[in-house]
């Protein structure tokens, strides 16, 4: 791990003390480094707006860019997802030097003018910037396996609550023992799904404490062809028999998805 990257995150949380300001999720020398930090903005009509960002550091960072995820309440999805275009533009210009900061103050200084500028045509939901990396990505679909849930009621509403957010669709499958979460939209949702499973505490350990989602692993990642169905809604399934299970891969035309990933693992 950098020891920039370190040195970075002791200074970050030195200037953002106080009370739930900045949040460090995990630090790891095989994971990177990823922390929350939480930031009045002046908004829209000079409004407050209360700007959540997650940052996650790579272990080769600054030589790679930061991952960003960014949330607010007084902000749509469409807003928030364009400060993240931004945001990563401008991490762009700081290549391989420590930019977290330099990247926080610049959005606290253009916040403003930036949601302002941004269009929501209100016949479509697609983004009419013409720097959206998502724009010929397409419709992608993940396939994920989780060890266990021992939380299960507060898991289960974390996973909905960050699929709504990010607007995923999709399947958390459960039969017997495994669980699998079946999840369709931008590759670029998909990845911040992802960091907020890894890093969040969404679950508790064999004491009751919480903890991180550790055993996560990703069977399958790909673009979606056409003759798969879209998922219309993100919902919480149990199945009794795998029968069951492999009838719903089919009716989204993921049948090879089951074979290669899943059926194996009913073995």
């Amino acid at each position: 791990m950098s020891e920039l990257a370190l040195e970075e995150l002791s200074a970050i949380a030195a200037i953002y003390c106080e009370k739930d300001e900045c949040e460090v999720l995990e630090v790891s020398e095989t994971g990177g480094i990823s922390f929350r930090i939480q930031t009045t903005v002046k908004g829209p009509l000079g409004r407050d707006v209360l700007l959540k960002l997650l940052f996650h550091l790579p272990i080769n960072y600054p030589s790679s860019l930061p991952n960003i995820s960014v949330n607010s309440e007084q902000l749509t999805r469409m807003q928030c997802m364009t400060v993240k275009e931004r945001l990563l533009e401008e991490a762009k210009k700081h290549f391989s030097q420590p930019m977290v900061h330099e990247l926080i103050l610049w959005i606290q200084q253009n916040l403003q003018q930036i949601v302002e500028q941004a269009e929501t045509p209100a016949c479509c939901g697609k983004s009419t910037l013409s720097t959206d990396t998502t724009l010929d990505d397409g419709v992608w679909t993940v396939l994920l396996h989780l060890d266990h849930m021992r939380a299960k009621g507060r898991y289960v509403k974390s996973v909905e609550k960050w699929c709504a957010d990010l607007r995923l669709t999709g399947r958390l499958m459960f039969m017997g023992k495994m669980i699998l979460i079946l999840l369709q939209g931008d590759r670029s949702s998909i990845k911040e799904y992802l960091i907020l499973q890894k890093t969040s505490k969404v679950d508790v350990d064999s004491s009751g404490k919480k903890c991180k989602e550790k055993m996560i692993s990703v069977l399958s990642e790909t673009k979606a062809q056409s003759e798969h169905q879209r998922f219309q809604a993100f919902e919480v399934k149990e199945y009794l028999t795998a029968d069951e299970l492999q009838n719903e891969f089919k009716a989204a035309g993921l049948s090879e998805l089951f074979t290669e990933f899943v059926l194996a693992r009913l073995k």
